[in-house]
Protein backbone atom coordinates (compact mmCIF):
# COMPACT_ATOMS: atom_id res chain seq x y z
CA UNK A 1 0.00 0.00 0.00
CA UNK A 2 1.33 3.36 -1.11
CA UNK A 3 2.41 5.99 1.72
CA UNK A 4 1.11 9.18 -0.04
CA UNK A 5 3.22 12.31 0.78
CA UNK A 6 0.94 14.84 -0.65
CA UNK A 7 -2.67 15.57 -0.39
CA UNK A 8 -4.94 17.64 -2.65
CA UNK A 9 -8.13 19.04 -1.62
CA UNK A 10 -10.86 19.85 -4.92
CA UNK A 11 -13.98 20.54 -5.18
CA UNK A 12 -16.03 19.72 -8.47
CA UNK A 13 -19.11 20.63 -9.65
CA UNK A 14 -21.50 18.04 -12.08
CA UNK A 15 -24.46 17.05 -13.72
CA UNK A 16 -25.37 13.62 -12.36
CA UNK A 17 -28.02 12.77 -15.10
CA UNK A 18 -25.70 10.67 -17.55
CA UNK A 19 -23.40 9.05 -13.83
CA UNK A 20 -24.82 6.56 -11.78
CA UNK A 21 -23.33 8.05 -8.94
CA UNK A 22 -19.92 8.79 -7.48
CA UNK A 23 -18.60 5.62 -6.46
CA UNK A 24 -16.88 3.47 -8.83
CA UNK A 25 -18.75 0.30 -9.90
CA UNK A 26 -18.42 -2.68 -12.92
CA UNK A 27 -20.21 -1.91 -16.22
CA UNK A 28 -21.34 1.69 -15.80
CA UNK A 29 -20.64 5.03 -15.66
CA UNK A 30 -19.56 6.72 -12.67
CA UNK A 31 -18.07 10.20 -11.85
CA UNK A 32 -15.23 8.79 -10.04
CA UNK A 33 -14.32 7.36 -12.93
CA UNK A 34 -14.50 9.78 -14.91
CA UNK A 35 -11.98 11.54 -12.38
CA UNK A 36 -9.71 8.89 -12.50
CA UNK A 37 -9.44 8.61 -16.61
CA UNK A 38 -8.45 12.17 -16.50
CA UNK A 39 -5.76 12.30 -14.23
CA UNK A 40 -4.62 8.41 -15.98
CA UNK A 41 -4.21 10.68 -19.21
CA UNK A 42 -2.89 14.16 -17.66
CA UNK A 43 -0.45 12.04 -15.47
CA UNK A 44 0.19 9.38 -17.93
CA UNK A 45 0.61 6.82 -15.20
CA UNK A 46 -1.83 5.47 -11.83
CA UNK A 47 0.20 6.07 -8.93
CA UNK A 48 -2.15 8.26 -7.43
CA UNK A 49 -5.47 7.71 -5.21
CA UNK A 50 -8.84 9.61 -5.24
CA UNK A 51 -11.21 9.29 -2.46
CA UNK A 52 -14.73 11.33 -2.44
CA UNK A 53 -16.76 13.04 0.39
CA UNK A 54 -19.37 10.64 0.05
CA UNK A 55 -21.56 8.87 -2.17
CA UNK A 56 -24.38 10.15 -4.52
CA UNK A 57 -27.28 7.90 -6.00
CA UNK A 58 -27.46 7.86 -9.93
CA UNK A 59 -28.50 10.61 -11.68
CA UNK A 60 -27.98 12.94 -8.62
CA UNK A 61 -26.17 16.06 -9.06
CA UNK A 62 -24.02 18.75 -7.69
CA UNK A 63 -22.97 21.93 -7.03
CA UNK A 64 -20.59 21.69 -4.59
CA UNK A 65 -18.78 17.73 -4.10
CA UNK A 66 -15.28 17.25 -3.27
CA UNK A 67 -12.22 14.82 -3.01
CA UNK A 68 -9.37 14.07 -2.08
CA UNK A 69 -6.46 13.39 -4.21
CA UNK A 70 -3.13 11.14 -2.95
CA UNK A 71 0.02 11.53 -4.73
CA UNK A 72 3.74 11.02 -4.21
CA UNK A 73 4.83 14.03 -6.23
CA UNK A 74 4.47 17.60 -6.09
CA UNK A 75 1.90 19.34 -8.48
CA UNK A 76 2.11 22.68 -9.52
CA UNK A 77 -1.65 23.79 -8.28
CA UNK A 78 -2.65 26.44 -11.09
CA UNK A 79 -1.31 23.97 -14.11
CA UNK A 80 -3.05 20.80 -12.61
CA UNK A 81 -6.43 23.01 -12.01
CA UNK A 82 -6.30 24.10 -16.06
CA UNK A 83 -5.63 20.44 -17.04
CA UNK A 84 -8.29 18.98 -15.26
CA UNK A 85 -10.83 21.62 -16.36
CA UNK A 86 -9.58 21.12 -19.98
CA UNK A 87 -9.79 17.25 -19.79
CA UNK A 88 -13.04 16.71 -17.55
CA UNK A 89 -16.19 15.55 -19.77
CA UNK A 90 -18.39 18.42 -20.43
CA UNK A 91 -20.68 17.81 -17.04
CA UNK A 92 -18.18 17.98 -14.86
CA UNK A 93 -16.12 21.28 -13.60
CA UNK A 94 -13.40 21.37 -10.66
CA UNK A 95 -14.20 24.89 -9.27
CA UNK A 96 -11.39 25.12 -6.51
CA UNK A 97 -7.90 23.32 -5.34
CA UNK A 98 -5.86 23.39 -2.60
CA UNK A 99 -3.21 21.42 -0.56
CA UNK A 100 -3.81 20.00 2.62
CA UNK A 101 -2.39 18.60 5.45
CA UNK A 102 -1.81 14.63 6.26
CA UNK A 103 -3.86 14.69 9.34
CA UNK A 104 -6.92 15.94 6.81
CA UNK A 105 -9.99 13.09 6.52
CA UNK A 106 -12.46 13.70 3.83
CA UNK A 107 -14.63 11.33 4.89
CA UNK A 108 -14.83 12.80 8.93
CA UNK A 109 -13.91 16.75 7.76
CA UNK A 110 -16.79 17.74 6.65
CA UNK A 111 -19.17 20.05 8.92
CA UNK A 112 -22.31 21.08 6.96
CA UNK A 113 -24.21 18.79 3.91
CA UNK A 114 -26.88 21.12 2.20
CA UNK A 115 -29.09 19.71 -0.58
CA UNK A 116 -31.48 21.25 -2.89
CA UNK A 117 -34.10 19.06 -4.13
CA UNK A 118 -36.00 20.80 -7.46
CA UNK A 119 -39.56 19.82 -7.93
CA UNK A 120 -42.74 20.87 -9.95
CA UNK A 121 -46.24 19.80 -9.85
CA UNK A 122 -49.07 19.20 -12.38
CA UNK A 123 -49.29 18.84 -15.91
CA UNK A 124 -46.24 17.00 -17.23
CA UNK A 125 -43.30 19.94 -18.62
CA UNK A 126 -40.80 20.37 -21.31
CA UNK A 127 -38.31 17.30 -21.55
CA UNK A 128 -35.62 19.71 -20.89
CA UNK A 129 -36.18 19.73 -16.85
CA UNK A 130 -35.54 15.94 -16.98
CA UNK A 131 -31.81 16.44 -15.53
CA UNK A 132 -32.78 18.74 -12.69
CA UNK A 133 -36.23 18.84 -11.71
CA UNK A 134 -38.63 16.17 -11.67
CA UNK A 135 -42.50 16.69 -12.13
CA UNK A 136 -45.39 15.08 -10.14
CA UNK A 137 -48.29 14.87 -11.75
CA UNK A 138 -50.51 15.72 -9.00
CA UNK A 139 -51.80 18.78 -7.43
CA UNK A 140 -49.76 20.15 -4.29
CA UNK A 141 -50.85 22.22 -1.39
CA UNK A 142 -47.72 23.81 -0.96
CA UNK A 143 -48.56 26.03 1.89
CA UNK A 144 -49.20 22.62 3.91
CA UNK A 145 -45.63 21.75 2.67
CA UNK A 146 -44.00 24.64 4.03
CA UNK A 147 -45.88 24.26 7.34
CA UNK A 148 -44.55 20.33 7.12
CA UNK A 149 -41.02 20.78 5.90
CA UNK A 150 -40.45 22.45 9.56
CA UNK A 151 -41.40 19.06 11.74
CA UNK A 152 -37.98 18.22 10.75
CA UNK A 153 -36.10 20.77 11.93
CA UNK A 154 -33.95 20.05 15.11
CA UNK A 155 -32.51 16.17 16.82
CA UNK A 156 -34.78 13.43 15.49
CA UNK A 157 -34.65 9.69 15.01
CA UNK A 158 -34.69 9.44 10.96
CA UNK A 159 -34.78 5.38 11.35
CA UNK A 160 -37.89 5.31 8.95
CA UNK A 161 -35.84 7.21 6.36
CA UNK A 162 -32.67 4.77 6.07
CA UNK A 163 -32.42 2.71 3.51
CA UNK A 164 -30.61 -0.60 3.90
CA UNK A 165 -28.87 0.82 7.35
CA UNK A 166 -25.86 -1.44 9.03
CA UNK A 167 -26.57 -2.77 12.47
CA UNK A 168 -23.97 0.11 13.40
CA UNK A 169 -26.04 3.29 11.98
CA UNK A 170 -26.70 6.06 13.81
CA UNK A 171 -30.12 7.29 13.23
CA UNK A 172 -30.44 10.70 15.74
CA UNK A 173 -29.72 13.76 13.36
CA UNK A 174 -29.45 16.99 13.43
CA UNK A 175 -31.83 18.69 10.50
CA UNK A 176 -30.05 22.87 11.12
CA UNK A 177 -32.71 24.23 8.29
CA UNK A 178 -34.90 22.82 6.00
CA UNK A 179 -37.60 24.87 3.49
CA UNK A 180 -39.50 24.67 0.62
CA UNK A 181 -39.40 28.17 -1.72
CA UNK A 182 -40.03 29.17 -4.87
CA UNK A 183 -37.65 27.94 -7.58
CA UNK A 184 -35.35 31.32 -8.21
CA UNK A 185 -32.33 29.45 -10.14
CA UNK A 186 -33.63 27.36 -13.10
CA UNK A 187 -35.35 30.25 -15.34
CA UNK A 188 -36.93 30.04 -18.84
CA UNK A 189 -40.00 29.64 -21.03
CA UNK A 190 -39.65 25.43 -20.17
CA UNK A 191 -39.39 25.61 -16.45
CA UNK A 192 -42.20 25.66 -14.73
CA UNK A 193 -44.09 27.82 -12.93
CA UNK A 194 -44.75 25.43 -10.15
CA UNK A 195 -40.77 24.86 -9.48
CA UNK A 196 -40.07 24.63 -5.98
CA UNK A 197 -37.02 23.49 -4.30
CA UNK A 198 -36.61 21.31 -1.07
CA UNK A 199 -33.64 22.83 0.57
CA UNK A 200 -32.38 20.78 4.09
CA UNK A 201 -28.97 21.26 5.81
CA UNK A 202 -27.46 18.46 8.02
CA UNK A 203 -24.12 18.05 9.31
CA UNK A 204 -24.75 14.17 8.05
CA UNK A 205 -27.66 12.27 6.43
CA UNK A 206 -28.81 8.69 6.32
CA UNK A 207 -28.61 6.86 2.72
CA UNK A 208 -31.75 8.32 0.53
CA UNK A 209 -32.61 10.13 3.97
CA UNK A 210 -33.29 13.20 1.65
CA UNK A 211 -35.68 11.40 -1.26
CA UNK A 212 -37.16 9.70 1.59
CA UNK A 213 -38.60 13.26 3.40
CA UNK A 214 -39.01 14.57 -0.24
CA UNK A 215 -41.73 11.77 -1.10
CA UNK A 216 -43.31 12.31 2.53
CA UNK A 217 -43.64 15.96 1.79
CA UNK A 218 -45.00 14.87 -1.27
CA UNK A 219 -47.42 12.55 0.41
CA UNK A 220 -48.42 15.85 2.79
CA UNK A 221 -48.92 17.93 -0.12
CA UNK A 222 -51.49 15.23 -2.08
CA UNK A 223 -53.16 14.60 0.81
CA UNK A 224 -52.18 11.01 1.78
CA UNK A 225 -50.45 12.55 4.78
CA UNK A 226 -51.89 15.12 7.43
CA UNK A 227 -48.81 16.98 9.06
CA UNK A 228 -49.36 14.60 12.50
CA UNK A 229 -48.98 12.20 10.46
CA UNK A 230 -45.16 13.38 9.43
CA UNK A 231 -44.64 13.75 13.28
CA UNK A 232 -45.87 10.42 14.08
CA UNK A 233 -43.51 9.25 11.81
CA UNK A 234 -40.03 10.61 13.57
CA UNK A 235 -41.80 9.45 16.69
CA UNK A 236 -42.33 5.80 16.01
CA UNK A 237 -39.22 4.98 14.62
CA UNK A 238 -39.16 1.25 15.37
CA UNK A 239 -42.06 1.09 12.81
CA UNK A 240 -42.04 -0.29 9.38
CA UNK A 241 -39.27 2.22 7.59
CA UNK A 242 -40.88 4.58 5.03
CA UNK A 243 -40.59 2.90 1.11
CA UNK A 244 -41.53 5.78 -1.27
CA UNK A 245 -38.58 7.44 -2.65
CA UNK A 246 -38.73 10.66 -4.76
CA UNK A 247 -36.76 10.23 -7.89
CA UNK A 248 -32.92 11.27 -7.68
CA UNK A 249 -32.82 13.45 -10.55
CA UNK A 250 -34.15 16.25 -8.45
CA UNK A 251 -31.52 16.16 -5.59
CA UNK A 252 -28.36 18.50 -5.83
CA UNK A 253 -25.39 18.34 -3.21
CA UNK A 254 -25.58 21.93 -2.58
CA UNK A 255 -23.00 22.76 -0.20
CA UNK A 256 -20.28 20.94 1.49
CA UNK A 257 -18.50 22.79 3.97
CA UNK A 258 -15.21 21.89 5.79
Amino acid sequence: MARWTKFYLIHIEFLGFRYCGWQIQPGVKTVEEMINKTFKFIFKHDGFKVLGCGRTDAKVSADDFAFELFLNETIDIDTMFKNLNKNLPFDIRATSMKEVDANFNIIQNPKIKEYHYYFSYGDKPHPFNASHIINFNQELDIEKMQEAVKVFEGIHNFKRFACKPSEHTLFEREIISASIEKNTRYLGNHVPETAHVFKVKSKGFLRYQVRLMMAALIDVGSGVYSIDDLKNILIDYDKEPLKRNAPSSGLNLHKISF
